[in-house]
């Protein structure tokens, strides 16, 4: 019996300090910055244009908050252009497919 408590209290006095670990960390309150504009108004319309229009409005919104540099920027519209023009030619589910492919890549849904 004696053994049996010892074995126990040694068991408990080993899993405190692994208790620890599962505490988990607070998340920081919001500082007050807006992942948008105040002027940002998402363009309307539909089919490849809109979005085109729709992405294009986005990486511009995050270049000018700084959620995105300058190269990552324009690497974005080199890969909007064949995009563009797939639309232009009528060729929407290209067009969205290309959209799609460039946002994931860039880690846009």
């Amino acid at each position: 019996m004696r053994l049996a408590i010892r074995s126990l209290c040694l068991t408990g006095l080993l899993a405190l300090p692994l208790a620890a670990c599962n505490q988990t960390a607070s998340t920081p309150s919001p500082t007050g910055t807006s992942v948008t504009s105040s002027g940002f108004r998402m363009p309307e319309g539909s089919g490849c244009k809109g979005e085109i229009d729709r992405y294009r409005a986005v990486m511009s919104n995050d270049l000018a908050m700084g959620h995105v540099n300058q190269s990552v920027y324009n690497q974005v519209e080199r890969e909007l252009g064949p995009a563009e023009s797939a639309c232009a030619g009528g060729r929407d589910a290209e067009a969205v497919r290309i959209v799609h492919a460039t946002k994931s890549r860039h880690g846009y849904r």
